[in-house]
């Protein structure tokens, strides 16, 4: 059999290096800003391999964002990926979710890079320039801040509170299927990421989420976890936990985890999942800028009783100046905030971002 691998790519090989994973790269940015202009944004995540002992550690993937200034610049962009896979003799596997395609190559079973192909709103569907935030052109009237949770599983989910005509903060679960596409376009259009931290809660019998912050974890193993999350979700401002019960009650977790959002410029949320919470505080001293809960939107989720929390929350903000209500991404929540947003946005309401209110 002839060889005909291109010249990045050795024949008779099994993997590739690094430089030569770094060398596809370019060419997929090249390609990509020959076939829009230079106008898309690109962003670049390496993701590295788990090593194992006694192996020397494979190069990982790169994970490669790129975002279109014309959805007519999408099938030009997957020619051209199609042929530098082709190219190198490397696997190309399409797939769409939303307004997000996906490409991934591999070479003999392992994938060298994962391409996301982020493409604009529609004229009918666009909420606004992501440079231009309708969050700045407040009135100087009560504050409010909505913050949707649980982001990172459901696509049709996760659009249909992007869809939504106001700023709207995305707390997304870390290492979920979609945390990194649905912040990125998050990002894009102009709402605030948030990184919604997996923490301990109370009881035996509660099924531990992946990757949680749970008691007795020292100061290393904190901070090698919230980088871990932090990786898997790009373009967070801040966090807040998810759950948590039992883990935002620690005075040693919490005293663990602020100094390591500090560092990193992160703001904390406290859900206040649990009435002994002491994360609140702890953030204070450490000096993290921070802020509470205020009302929870959708413990009934009907779309009457989210409308009634919502007037709740705005009723917080007007007697305080400011509040914060998280919801899911439920269509009740997602029906009452389009129907009543507007109304307390009438009333003098300031829709506002969770790094607004944050002290």
């Amino acid at each position: 059999m002839i060889c005909v691998t291109a010249a990045i790519i050795g024949c008779g090989k099994n993997s590739i290096s690094k430089d030569e994973l770094r060398a596809i790269t370019t060419e997929v940015v090249n390609a990509a800003q020959s076939v829009t202009g230079h106008s898309a944004e690109i962003k670049i995540r390496p993701i590295a391999a788990p090593g194992q002992a006694g192996i020397p550690a494979a190069p990982g993937f790169d994970d490669i964002y790129i975002s279109l200034s014309d959805p007519k610049q999408a099938q030009g962009l997957k020619v051209a990926l199609a042929e530098i896979a082709q190219r190198h003799e490397l696997s190309f596997a399409a797939s769409a979710s939303g307004g997000v395609a996906r490409y991934d190559f591999s070479f003999h079973g392992a994938r060298t890079h994962s391409i996301h192909v982020v493409t604009p709103l529609s004229t009918k569907t666009a909420r606004r320039e992501p440079t231009k935030p309708l969050h700045r052109q407040t009135t100087g009237g009560p504050r409010l801040a909505i913050i949707i949770d649980d982001i990172g599983n459901d696509r049709a989910a996760a659009d249909s509170v992007l869809a939504v005509n106001f700023p709207v903060t995305l707390s997304v679960l870390p290492h979920l299927p979609l945390s990194a596409e649905i912040a990125e376009e998050a990002h894009r259009r102009g709402d605030q990421v948030m990184l919604h931290m997996p923490m301990q809660s109370e009881g035996e019998d509660t099924k531990p989420e992946y990757a949680e912050l749970r008691v007795g974890m020292r100061a290393g193993e904190v901070n090698e976890l919230l980088t871990s999350a932090l990786d898997s979700v790009p373009h967070v401002a801040g966090v807040n936990n998810h759950q948590g019960s039992l883990a935002t009650s620690n005075s040693a977790l919490m005293a663990e985890l602020m100094p390591a959002l500090r560092q990193r410029g992160l703001f904390f949320i406290d859900s206040r999942t649990e009435k002994t919470t002491v994360a609140y505080d702890a953030a204070k001293k450490a000096g993290v800028r921070a802020a509470s809960r205020k009302v929870f939107l959708d413990d009934v989720a009907t779309r009457e009783a989210v409308i009634a929390q919502l007037r709740l929350a705005a009723k917080d903000a007007q007697r305080d100046g400011s509040a914060i209500a998280i919801g899911h991404p439920k269509p009740a929540t997602i029906a009452a905030l389009e129907e009543e947003g507007p109304r307390l946005a009438a009333s003098g309401i300031d829709f506002v971002f969770a790094s607004d209110l944050v002290q």
